[in-house]
């Protein structure tokens, strides 16, 4: 039994106190793992009809591939898998097909042209909660007793930050910086974020439209109002705060709660706050934020070896970054021991950028786990996620540099090593000196043995 049987859901949504109609629309299936938030847009209660379309649209798409996501479940019990591209893949399908749909609607009625909305889902299957969206809603992930921001708001606002172009004060000044950049409708096709994730015991996971996160200041906000045991008022509370703060929008809040699982699951709590560490631990995605260090978790799969066993040999072609978990491994050339690696260091990480046969052989110390990364899922996030690949090819130039001149300064100390060490005897085992003779001495000679020269001879 996977923690998808241990979810439970609150969810409410409330007009506010500003507007005379309710744009929002939510939906919950909890036998499908399904939980939706979409906050429509447009005119004469169009954006009401485009969130309702959206979300009855994906909820369609999503309940015809039923067998699909039972074949994933399956898989994590050894079952022929469906991978969680494949999930991805549907998730983002669906979102396609709402985005058409609600534009093809638009077209036939003039009053309803420029409808879009926002879409913020999350599907839970098995041990993992996969996430679409669309727009300034969000999604929280609330774990360990902190609260993080786990999808990105597509607005111009954040698109001037992320770009460095203005100041804070400046940006505050901008008109319509909360515009949002993407919706569904809008245009017949939409960029769509997706990502998936390991889902944990006691996770709680909100999907919440701007009526409310509008009015929360920092993450802190919304980690204080989730410590009530009662779902249901929790979600009252969210709504009350916004509409104290001044309810100038619709609310929806849609809260998941997940259960405490069994002691297999704490087991994993323990190993993916490990692969975590690890990772937040590497120059290379030292300073990516919590949703980017999810996505990289996304394509990070863990290896076991046993004692002897050997990662990569030297000469062969590798396509994979290397970083150990736990245990230890042995870096050797040839014959040569060069070095051990342990916790949290990393090899292979050329092979990421190119493929170049392996410069050493690095075996097992012991039993060890060992994290790998494959080049094309690296180049995967290099190709659909804009600002993170600026920060991993930013990291990886400063991974390069600090090799270079490791290797300069191997270089250096090997140059001095040789300068300081006198080898004329051995090139010269003849020549000898006299010890006894002062070295200033115009008198001091190497004596040498008297050898036969033949008479030159003119070569003709």
């Amino acid at each position: 039994m996977g923690l998808q049987d241990m979810v439970r859901f609150h969810a409410l949504t409330d007009v506010g106190r500003k507007r005379d109609h309710n744009e929002d629309n939510y939906l919950v299936d909890r036998k499908l793992g399904l939980f939706i938030v979409a906050d429509g847009m447009g005119g004469h209660a169009a954006g009401e009809i485009a969130s309702a379309l959206a979300v009855r649209t994906i909820h369609e798409e999503i309940k015809r591939e039923r067998s699909l996501l039972d074949d994933f479940a399956a898989g994590a019990q050894g079952a022929a898998r469906v991978t969680i591209k494949e999930v991805l893949n549907l998730l983002e399908y669906a979102v396609q097909q709402a985005c058409v749909r609600i534009y093809n609607e638009a077209r036939l009625d003039a009053s309803k042209r420029g409808m879009g909305t926002t879409l913020s889902l999350m599907l839970v299957q098995g041990n993992r909660g996969f996430i679409a969206h669309v727009g300034d809603s969000r999604i929280y992930l609330y774990r360990g007793g902190e609260c993080r921001q786990i999808t990105e708001d597509h607005t111009v606002i954040n698109e001037l930050i992320k770009r460095g172009k203005l100041s804070r004060d400046q940006i505050e000044k901008v008109a319509q910086k909360h515009a949002i950049t993407r919706a569904l409708g809008v245009y017949e096709q939409v960029e769509v974020d997706t990502l998936s994730f390991e889902l944990l015991p006691g996770d709680q996971i909100v999907l919440a439209s701007d009526g409310l996160h509008g009015y929360l200041t920092t993450e802190a906000d919304l980690s204080t109002r989730l410590n009530e045991i009662d779902g249901d008022v929790a979600v009252r509370r969210l709504i009350d705060f916004a509409n104290e703060q001044g309810g100038k929008d619709n609310i929806t809040v849609v809260l998941v709660r997940v259960g405490e699982g069994t002691a297999v699951d704490g087991e994993r709590a323990r190993r993916l706050a490990l692969k975590r560490e690890v990772l937040t631990g590497m120059p290379l995605f030292a300073r990516l934020s919590e949703r980017e260090i999810l996505r990289v978790l996304q394509v990070a799969e863990v290896r076991p070896y046993a004692p002897g066993d050997v990662v990569i040999k030297e000469g062969d072609r590798g396509d994979e970054l290397f970083i150990v978990l736990s245990g230890e491994v042995r870096v050797t050339k040839g014959d040569a021991l060069l070095t051990t690696l342990g916790k949290g260091q990393h090899f292979g990480e050329m092979a990421l950028i190119r493929a170049v046969p392996r410069s050493a052989t690095v075996t097992s110390n012991g039993p060890s786990e060992i994290i790998a990364i494959r080049r094309s899922d690296f180049f995967d996030i290099l190709r659909t996620e804009h600002e993170m690949s600026v920060k991993l090819l930013w990291q990886f130039l400063g991974v390069l540099a600090d090799r270079l001149d490791q290797t300069s300064s191997d270089l250096r100390s090997a140059r001095e090593a040789i300068e300081s060490y006198d080898i004329t005897a051995e090139i010269f085992p003849s020549v000898q000196y006299d010890d006894e003779q002062d070295d200033s001495s115009d008198e001091a000679r190497p004596t040498m043995p008297l050898v036969d020269t033949p008479p030159h001879r003119p070569v003709a």
